[in-house]
């Protein structure tokens, strides 16, 4: 799983960062088709030369991928590079599987964090010491793993709709042995 760095560990960031200035032809390079209107182009480059410089566990490659997303309609043209490194050596993992591997872990971060910023309205929560926010957003998590497990499609409708009435959330999920029947 490709680790991505922006500006949360400095040294090794700027150590990729600084490899990648000059880059050439990237390794790799994928076009989306439009989305949402718009076009992506996502180009990546790697390399295994830094592996024993990088002070950082399990190297077995470093990578810079470059996002550029145009707006047809807009004109607009928006640019992002991301700088990273990832335990899968050439060998098992090359920079078109690398890309791919990346885009698949922000969907999911995506997707999770829109979740919780929308359903629980993280973004307002009070807990702030210790182990609290850490767990509160573990718990949150978990809950919205066990009803996507359940097939659920809108889940900030089923959270509203279990809200602070626990014998449906036990029925809804079997929990005892004498659980009605809930609908999905």
């Amino acid at each position: 799983m490709p680790k991505v760095h922006k500006k949360n560990q400095p040294t090794l960031y700027f150590d990729i960062k600084n490899y990648f200035e000059h880059r050439k032809e990237p390794d790799y390079c994928l076009q989306d088709p439009p989305g949402h209107g718009r076009i992506d182009t996502r180009s990546i480059w790697t390399t295994t030369e830094l592996n024993e410089y990088l002070e950082f566990p399990h190297v077995g490659q470093a990578f810079c991928i470059h996002k550029k997303s145009y707006d047809p309609k807009t004109n607009k043209v928006c640019e992002n590079t991301f700088y990273g490194v990832t335990s899968h050596h050439p060998n098992k993992a090359d920079p078109a599987r690398i890309l791919q591997i990346h885009r698949g872990h922000w969907s999911i971060e995506n997707s999770k964090h829109y979740i919780l910023d929308w359903t629980y309205d993280e973004d307002r929560n009070r807990i702030r010491t210790g182990n609290g926010p850490a767990n509160t957003n573990r718990l949150r998590g978990f809950a919205i793993g066990l009803l996507k497990s359940k097939g659920v499609k809108d889940i900030a409708q089923k959270v509203r709709d279990l809200h602070q009435q626990i014998r449906p959330v036990l029925d809804y999920f079997k929990m005892t042995k004498n659980s009605q029947k809930h609908r999905t």
